[in-house]
C-alpha cells in the first residue's frame, strides 16, 4: 500500500497534466455548444472574464498576500495590453473561427502558438535566431513544420474517416448554425495565435516587474471584464442576450472562467514549478485527441483524413520546437552557475586576493550579470514556447 502511495505520488505531475487537457478540451466543447446556441462572441467572453476575476482575485489574495511589490503605471497598462490580446481580440478570433469551422480544426490550429510566438520574438528582437546552432535550427525547421501542417489542415480535407457513432449530437439542432468557412476560420485562427503569441510575451516581460502570476492574472482577467463589457455594450443591445439562465450559456461562462481561467492556472502553475515548462507544454496535443474524439462522438463532426494528417504535422512542429528550447535552455543553465555558487567564488575572491586587478573583477561580474540576464529571458522565452497558453 505504502509503494502504491508513492507511486501515485510520483504520478501527481502527470495526472494533473491530463485532468488539465480534459478541462481545455471540455472548453472548446462548451464554447462550440454557446456560440451554436446563438450566445454573442463578447458576452460570452465578458462573463468568462468576470467569472474568472471572481475565483483569482482572491486567490491571489491569500497566496501572494505579502509578497506583491508595488503596482506601477507600466504594469497597470502591460494589464491592459494583456486584457486586449487575450480577451477583446484574441478569444473574439478564437470563437468566430470556431463558428467557421469545428472544435478539432479550432484546436489543432491553436497548437502553432509556439511557432508564431517565435516568429513574434525574432521579428521584435527579443529572441536571437541561432541558426548556427542545434536549438536555432530545429526552432526554425519545427516552426516551418507547424505552418506546413496548418496549410495542410486548411486547403485539404480528403476521405471521411469512420470510426462508428453514438447517435448523439448535441447540435442537431443550433439556434446559430454557423456556414462552413475553413480558410476565414484558418485566418481568423493565425491572428487569434498571433495575438496570444503577443500576449504572452508582455506577460513574460511584466513577469520581470511584477513577479507574481496569480495577482497578474486577477489584474489581467479584470481589464478584460472591463474592456469585453464596454465593447459588449456596443455590439449587443439586446438585454435579452444578456441574460443567464440554466442553460448551456451560464454552463460555458461560468466553466471557462472558473476551470480554465483559474483551476488550470493552479494547476499549470504547480506543474511548470516541478517539472519545468517544456514537461507541461508536452501535454498540449493530448487535447487535440480529445477534441476530436468528442466531437466526431458527439457533435456530429466529420473526421477527415486532411485533418488528422494536418493536426499531425502540426504536433511533430510543435515538438521539434520545444526540443531546441529545451536544448538551449540546459545549453544556457550549464552556462550560467547559480547565484549561490556564484556568492561562494566572488566571497573567495575577495578573501583570497585583495590586491587584484578592479578592473578584471568589474569585467566578470559584468559577464555574469549578462549570463544571468540571458538564463532569464531563455527561462521566460520558455514559458513562452512551452505554449502554456491558458487563456485561449
Amino acid at each position: 500500500m505504502e509503494n502504491l502511495c508513492n507511486v501515485l505520488h510520483g504520478m501527481r505531475p502527470l495526472l494533473l497534466m491530463i485532468m488539465g487537457q480534459m478541462i481545455l478540451a471540455g472548453m472548446n466543447i462548451v464554447f462550440k455548444l454557446a456560440t451554436s446556441d446563438g450566445m454573442n462572441f463578447s458576452v460570452l467572453i465578458f462573463y468568462r472574464s468576470l467569472f474568472a476575476s471572481v475565483f483569482m482575485i482572491p486567490l491571489a489574495f491569500f497566496i501572494e498576500r505579502g509578497k506583491r511589490p508595488k503596482l506601477t503605471k507600466m504594469v497597470l497598462f502591460q494589464a491592459f495590453l494583456c486584457g486586449i490580446l487575450g480577451g477583446s481580440i484574441g478569444q473574439n478570433m478564437y470563437l468566430q473561427s470556431l463558428v467557421y469551422t469545428s472544435a478539432t480544426f479550432v484546436s489543432a490550429m491553436f497548437n502553432l502558438i509556439p511557432a508564431m510566438t517565435f516568429i513574434v520574438a525574432i521579428i521584435l528582437r527579443l529572441e536571437k535566431l541561432g541558426w548556427h546552432s542545434a536549438a536555432g535550427k530545429a526552432k526554425v525547421f519545427g516552426t516551418i513544420i507547424s505552418i506546413s501542417g496548418a496549410m495542410l489542415l486548411s486547403l485539404y480535407k480528403g476521405p471521411e474517416i469512420h470510426m462508428g457513432s453514438t447517435n448523439i449530437n448535441l447540435l442537431s439542432s443550433p439556434k446559430h448554425k454557423g456556414e462552413s468557412k475553413p480558410l476565414i476560420g484558418a485566418v481568423l485562427a493565425i491572428v487569434g495565435c498571433t495575438c496570444y503569441a503577443l500576449l504572452l510575451i508582455v506577460q513574460a516581460k511584466a513577469a520581470k516587474r511584477y513577479p507574481c502570476p496569480y495577482s497578474f492574472t486577477a489584474l489581467l482577467n479584470v481589464m478584460a471584464a472591463v474592456q469585453c463589457f464596454v465593447v459588449a455594450v456596443v455590439v449587443e443591445r439586446d438585454w435579452n442576450q444578456w441574460k443567464l439562465g440554466w442553460n448551456i450559456r451560464l454552463v460555458a461562462a461560468a466553466y471557462t472562467g472558473i476551470f480554465c481561467s483559474g483551476v488550470l492556472f493552479t494547476i499549470l502553475a504547480w506543474v511548470v514549478r516541478m517539472k519545468g515548462p517544456v514537461y507541461a507544454s508536452i501535454f498540449n496535443p493530448l487535447m487535440l485527441v480529445m477534441v476530436a474524439i468528442t466531437g466526431y462522438l458527439f457533435l456530429g463532426e466529420k473526421l477527415v483524413l486532411g485533418t488528422i494528417l494536418g493536426s499531425v504535422v502540426i504536433v511533430c512542429g510543435l515538438y521539434v520546437v520545444l526540443w531546441g528550447k529545451d536544448k538551449e535552455i540546459k545549453k544556457v543553465s550549464q552556462l550560467v552557475p547559480d547565484e549561490e555558487e556564484i556568492d561562494i567564488k566572488s566571497s573567495s575572491r575577495k578573501g583570497s586576493s585583495h590586491g587584484g586587478s578592479s578592473k578584471r573583477e568589474g569585467k566578470e561580474e559584468e559577464q555574469q550579470e549578462e549570463q544571468e540576464e540571458n538564463k532569464r529571458d531563455s527561462q521566460v522565452g520558455s514559458e513562452i514556447l512551452g505554449g502554456i497558453y491558458i487563456y485561449h
